[in-house]
């Protein structure tokens, strides 16, 4: 029989309620304010910590927005995922995965669009940029999952045609025209460009 998981020490729990706190606080400004309006010190204040603090999770306030926006892009593409596995259709099944993500991305739209320019030109160094990349990696494996139910779509076209649907999701999010467009008019693209894409 396997030992009894360990049990969290004081000190990382506090430290997982800071950030809980931190996330809660930034979360709530930038969705408010949107992230250029709002300050390190006011995130700090809201979470009830001091701005050092607020450093040892996040080196600047780009990071500490990917910090929150990458916990959200995860639980979306949770949520897409687990959708599309009960559904039969290729299309359907890739915009079920999709969805949840244009839908977290458009919370606060300018939001959303400093999110994917800090993917393009971000320091992939970062600790935080680095998740937001693999994030985008795990979203482009879904997919491919998806696409290899096809009998007729290989594991390595599966891998390319993933990529091409992401960047398909990407300049439907990030492109200026759509600025104003609502979920449902960014998924109504994506979904016509898809069936483009995978009519074979």
């Amino acid at each position: 029989m396997p030992p009894a998981p360990r049990p969290i020490g004081r000190r990382e729990r506090n430290k997982q309620d800071k950030l809980e706190r931190i996330i809660a606080a930034a979360r709530a400004l930038f969705e408010e304010r949107g992230v250029d309006a709002v300050t390190t010190q006011q995130i700090a204040d809201k979470a009830d910590i001091g701005t050092g603090t607020l450093f040892l999770y996040a080196k600047s306030k780009s990071e500490l927005f990917l910090l929150v926006q990458n916990s959200s892009y995860v639980s979306a593409l949770e949520e897409g995922t687990a959708a599309a596995e009960n559904i039969p259709d290729v299309l359907t099944a890739i915009i079920a995965i999709i969805r949840p993500v244009v839908e977290c991305n458009r919370v606060h739209i300018e939001n959303g669009r400093t999110y994917l320019k800090e993917l393009v030109f971000g320091d992939p160094e970062e600790p935080h940029h680095r998740d937001a990349l693999v994030l985008t990696v795990r979203t482009e494996q879904a997919i491919a999952a998806v696409l290899s139910r096809d009998g007729r779509i290989s594991a390595d076209d599966a891998a390319k045609m993933a990529q091409i649907v992401s960047a398909i999701m990407f300049v439907s999010m990030s492109t200026t025209i759509n600025a104003a467009h609502s979920v449902d008019q960014v998924m109504a693209e994506i979904a016509g460009r898809l069936s483009v894409l995978l009519r074979r």
